[in-house]
C-alpha cells in the first residue's frame, strides 16, 4: 500500500478504535459536508460514573434536521452545561490513575470557545492526536474535490481518487456495506480495521468496553495507550 485513507464523521470524545484508524493511515479525512444525524454520536458519547455507563451530550439549537454537520451550532446554553460536564467527570475520574495528566486536556476542549459543531469537535480530535503524537495528516471532506451528489462507495471511491490513495481502510462495522471487488474495479484496495478485545483495570468495577476515549485515557499510562493504538487491531 502506498497512500492508504480513511474517511469518518466527527465524534466527541470517540472510542479508542477512532484513533486506531487515524494512526493507521497517511490521510485522515472528517466529513462536515454530510447531514447531521440525531442519532449518531457525533455530540454525544459514554463515560463512566459508578461503574455504569452514562451519556455526556453537547446541546445544540434547535434547527432543520437536513443541515450538514458544519451547519449546526451549539444550544446558547452550552456554558452553563459544559461546567455541569466537566464537574461530571471531574467526579467520576478524580481518583483515577492518570487524571492529572489528561483533566487539563479534556477542560482545555471542552472550554474551547466556538460555537459551531463540526469545528468544535474537530479541535478536541486535533488534541487528543496531538497528545498521543499521531501523525495522520487531518482534512475537512469539503476541502476535497469530489462529487458531492455521489453516495455510499462511490462517494468514498471519488474522494480516494482525488486523494490518489490506493488503499481504503474502514471500520469493521463497513462489513456488511463494503465490497472488495467493487472498489478493486476502481483500483482501490479495501481493507477493514476490527479493534481487538482493550480490557483495563476500571477502579474496582465490572468492565464497561467501548467508552469514550476519556475513560481510556483516565485509567491507561501514555505508553500503554500508544501500544493500543498500533497493536490491538487486525486489518482484514
Amino acid at each position: 500500500m502506498n497512500k492508504k485513507i480513511a474517511i469518518m464523521q466527527p465524534y466527541f470524545f470517540p472510542y479508542i478504535g477512532y484513533f486506531q484508524l487515524m494512526k493507521a493511515v497517511d490521510e485522515f479525512i472528517i466529513y462536515d459536508n454530510i447531514q447531521f444525524s440525531k442519532s449518531s454520536w457525533i455530540n454525544r458519547n459514554r463515560i463512566l460514573i459508578n461503574g455504569k455507563d452514562i451519556l455526556i451530550t453537547i446541546p445544540l439549537q434547535k434547527d432543520s434536521d437536513f443541515l450538514d454537520i458544519r451547519e449546526r451550532y451549539l444550544a446558547d446554553n452550552w456554558v452553563v452545561v459544559r461546567v455541569k460536564m466537566l464537574n461530571k467527570i471531574r467526579e467520576a475520574y478524580r481518583k483515577a490513575p492518570f487524571f492529572g495528566q489528561v483533566f487539563p486536556l479534556i477542560q482545555k476542549c471542552i472550554e474551547f470557545d466556538e460555537k459551531n459543531l463540526f469545528k468544535f469537535i474537530l479541535n478536541s480530535i486535533r488534541q487528543v492526536a496531538g497528545y498521543y503524537e499521531i501523525e495522520s495528516k487531518i482534512i475537512i471532506s469539503s476541502s476535497i474535490a469530489h462529487n458531492e451528489r455521489l453516495r455510499s462507495e462511490n462517494r468514498i471511491i471519488s474522494i480516494c481518487k482525488s486523494r490518489n490513495a490506493d488503499a481504503y481502510i474502514n471500520p469493521i462495522g463497513g462489513l456488511q456495506l463494503y465490497t472488495k471487488d467493487f472498489f478493486e474495479t476502481a483500483g482501490i484496495l479495501l481493507y477493514f480495521l476490527r479493534t481487538s478485545e482493550i480490557r483495563y483495570r476500571q477502579f474496582q468495577n465490572r468492565f464497561v468496553p467501548l467508552l469514550s476515549i476519556i475513560d481510556t485515557m483516565m485509567f491507561n499510562s501514555r505508553e500503554q495507550i500508544n501500544e493500543y493504538l498500533t497493536s490491538c487491531y487486525t486489518l482484514i
